[in-house]
């Protein structure tokens, strides 16, 4: 049995309940002119599927020399993507990597044992005007996978399976969704795909996946006879089929979701893991410092400077 903590033998079936199970409104959080808003994890929902942490980025508009400017930090037991809308950041690794982030495309970080990386905006690109818009997430990775060695793909935006009709336009990202596959290796059932609406249209969710979520980018949708605007994640019971209708103005949607994990999941800054054990040992190894013999390297052509662990 998998674990699911919505999946209560004293929760009401049937019409007793709602098609919507929970409505996450993120918290938001000012960055300086830049503001993220905290879908994931909640205080209702750690998890939807294997996806644990759902962030906003923007829509931020920076003047010349500003910008994103992440300095070196760690990571295990999880991958990310950042999946831009506007906008592009300089991402380099511990792996040697050095790529930059643009609308569309997608970069898989496999952080497994440990791995760490910046996000910037630099060079010639941070002494013009520039915008930046999108979400980061993350995905737990089964235990079986936690101390796998760190990998990074990129797969250009043309490489995604791109889904069109009615009214709709679906790029999926990771993993399996209407009978098409995203590139990338994913190491659970897994499935995110961003979704355009025209006014009026309508789209399923898939009905293959035994959790579901959708985020509102922008627009409004209507579910289960509820209106939704933008900057809230719905998330639906499992085995319900489930519609979202776009409004007036059309909407953008992020669909995720996937198998739910084998346990819950312990996090603590950039660390998520099975057990506590495994996050004091990296919490250590980054306190430590050994960039050279040590768990974690710096990024290549980024290792002046780094973030410390928090102190709690």
């Amino acid at each position: 049995m998998s674990w699911n903590p919505a999946l209560d033998p004293d929760c009401p079936t049937g019409d007793a309940v709602d098609a919507i199970e929970t409505v996450i409104v993120p918290r938001a959080r000012d960055l300086g002119g830049f503001e993220v808003r905290r879908a994931l994890p909640a205080p209702a929902r750690q998890m939807v599927g294997p996806f644990i942490f759902f962030d906003q980025m923007g829509p931020a508009e920076f003047l010349t020399g500003k910008g994103i400017d992440v300095r070196p930090h760690p990571h295990i037991g999880l991958a990310t993507v950042t999946y831009l809308y506007k906008g592009k950041i300089h991402h380099r690794d511990s792996l040697g990597t050095d790529q930059w982030i643009e609308p569309g495309a997608v970069n898989w970080m496999v952080a497994g044992h440990g791995i760490t990386h910046s996000e910037r905006a630099d060079g010639d690109y941070a002494k013009q005007p520039h915008s930046l818009f999108g979400l980061q997430t993350w995905v737990a990775l089964p235990k079986k996978y936690e101390d796998e060695l760190a990998t990074f793909e990129h797969a250009p935006k043309e490489t995604l399976p791109l889904l069109e009709g009615e009214g709709k336009q679906v790029r999926l990202i990771l993993g399996t969704a209407y009978g098409e596959r995203a590139p990338v290796k994913v190491f659970s059932e897994t499935f995110y795909a961003d979704a355009l609406l025209e006014a009026g249209a309508s789209i399923p969710l898939p009905d293959d996946h035994e959790d579901r979520g959708l985020y509102v980018v922008s627009g409004s949708v209507t579910v289960a006879g509820q209106e939704f605007d933008a900057g809230v994640m719905l998330v639906f019971r499992p085995g319900d089929r489930i519609s979202a209708r776009a409004g007036d103005e059309g909407a953008r949607l992020m669909l995720l979701g996937g198998a739910t994990m084998d346990g819950p999941r312990h996090i603590w800054w950039n660390f998520v893991a099975s057990s506590k054990d495994r996050i004091d040992a990296a919490k250590e190894a980054w306190r430590a410092g050994d960039w050279v013999h040590g768990r974690f390297k710096l990024p290549t052509g980024d290792d002046a400077e780094f973030i410390p662990a928090p102190r709690r």
